[in-house]
């Protein structure tokens, strides 16, 4: 790592990072500023990020990553930073009573402010204009002034990353995380679901097991992990001056760690190995992930995981599966084939968002949940088939009542999509969907369970 510093990915070819500031005085001078701001999260976080993921990789824990498509300033609440840790509170309790096994928290949150788009620029009525990049680059109006980026938005970005940080550890360690009332939030859940029915054993059974644990006087003042929970942040590492100037030397190992949050992850988009994005993740030392989709060969795989974990870490890697529902069983078995018969630690999750989106009429971008859940169902099958463990799951979402994916219980149709659609980019699962999906995904690491179990 000799040849490596915080600045050396302006050395490589950066893509999906503007290039056009009006100002590049005024864009130093920002960087400065967050050079000299406070660390949003610290390295010992993100070393026990890592200790936990590596019990992820070796089938130990599974891990619950979910969040926002793209943070935004507008919508920027505590009540809406409240709403989706519930969410995901909600369906971590599910998944960690169906597996049988600890479940890591980890939020697309406190950072998912960029977004690497598509095309450059975007088309109205014949006015060409930027790209929407997200809030942290420019803004989403259509106009001239709204799309040129402004440096400036980056420390907004930064003080809402701050606040949210201070909400997240307030709810997480304050009482909020409350088994107990976790519980009651998915109890009703279930009373008012069209498919309740589906869910009610489940249900019933995490109610049994609290009931049993009460009794023996496993309570939150005997056991205080059933009064909070280690809860993490994530975003991808998109912005890389924002995310250069919040890198800092940790005092106690020497090492550099990204402060913007404890796992940073990789977009298919900015994969390549001679690249800026790669370049600068290989000299941090947090969890790294790495969206692979259809595009990805298995060879580049590997030559990736080369420059990223040379050391074959534990907890260093997360390999995040993005292909389509009709695709896993194309792409998938030959990934796993070819990093598992090398012996590399990673940690295997699925995104099943990104690879399943489609224009709805009213020219709405939406995402069926049907094809969420099946290319789940299909990647833990293809990673059970070739003996690896499917340690994770991946989603967009929020915990507003947001009408952006359709069908689930809820069966909200194309229609229904105009009544609120409120994403800034890509639609996102809400509350009910998400923890809907999260039953349905219980019921098959509960299927997988018992098949381990009757094999031993």
């Amino acid at each position: 790592m000799t040849d490596w510093t915080p600045d050396s990915w302006r050395k490589k070819p950066a893509k999906h990072i503007p290039d056009d500031y009006p100002d590049p005085d005024a864009l130093a001078e920002v960087e400065n500023i967050l050079q000299a701001s406070a660390p949003l999260v610290f390295a010992g976080e993100a070393r026990n990020l890592k200790a936990e993921l590596a019990d992820v990789a070796a089938g130990r824990a599974f891990v619950l990553q979910g969040g926002d498509c793209a943070e935004s300033f507008k919508e920027f609440s505590a009540d809406g930073v409240r709403d989706t840790f519930r969410v995901l509170m909600q369906m971590a309790v599910v998944l960690t009573f169906a597996g049988g096994k600890p479940v890591v928290k980890l939020g697309r949150i406190a950072g998912q402010f960029a977004k690497p788009r598509s095309s450059s620029t975007e088309q109205r009525d014949g006015q060409t204009l930027p790209s929407y990049r997200g809030d942290i680059i420019n803004g989403m109006a259509f106009d001239q002034a709204a799309r040129q980026p402004r440096p400036k938005r980056m420390l907004r970005a930064y003080g809402q990353s701050a606040a949210t940080l201070n909400l997240l550890r307030a709810f997480a360690a304050g009482g909020y995380a409350h088994l107990g009332n976790v519980h009651k939030w998915t109890l009703g859940f279930v009373k008012r679901s069209p498919a309740g029915a589906r869910y009610r054993k489940i249900a019933d059974k995490i109610s049994e097991a609290m009931e049993f644990m009460e009794a023996c006087g496993i309570t939150p003042s005997t056991a205080p992990q059933l009064a909070g929970t280690p809860f993490y942040t994530s975003h991808e590492a998109l912005l890389l001056g924002y995310e250069q100037a919040l890198t800092r030397v940790d005092s106690t190992s020497g090492d550099w760690y990204d402060t913007s949050a404890h796992l940073l992850w990789i977009g298919d988009r900015t994969r390549q190995l001679d690249g800026a994005h790669v370049e600068f993740c290989r000299g941090i030392e947090n969890p790294i992930g790495l969206k692979c989709g259809p595009t990805l060969d298995t060879d580049e795989a590997l030559r990736l995981l080369d420059v990223l974990n040379p050391d074959n870490e534990p907890g260093r890697i997360v390999l995040i599966n993005r292909y389509g529902a009709d695709q896993v069983e194309k792409y998938l078995p030959k990934l796993v084939q070819k990093v598992e018969s090398e012996g590399r630690s990673v940690v295997w999750s699925c995104d099943p968002m990104h690879g399943n989106t489609i224009k709805a009429q009213g020219g709405y971008k939406t995402r069926p949940v049907d094809l969420i859940l099946r290319e789940v169902a299909s990647f833990m099958e293809v990673v059970h088939g070739e003996g690896a463990w499917p340690g994770g799951v991946h989603f967009e979402m929020t915990g507003q009542d947001v009408t952006e994916c359709i069908g689930g219980a809820q069966a909200i149709t194309e229609a229904d999509l105009s009544s609120r659609y409120h994403t800034h980019c890509d639609p996102r699962l809400n509350g009910e969907q998400a923890l809907e999906l999260a039953f349905l995904i219980a019921e098959q690491l509960k299927h997988h369970r018992d098949i381990s179990v009757a094999a031993e």
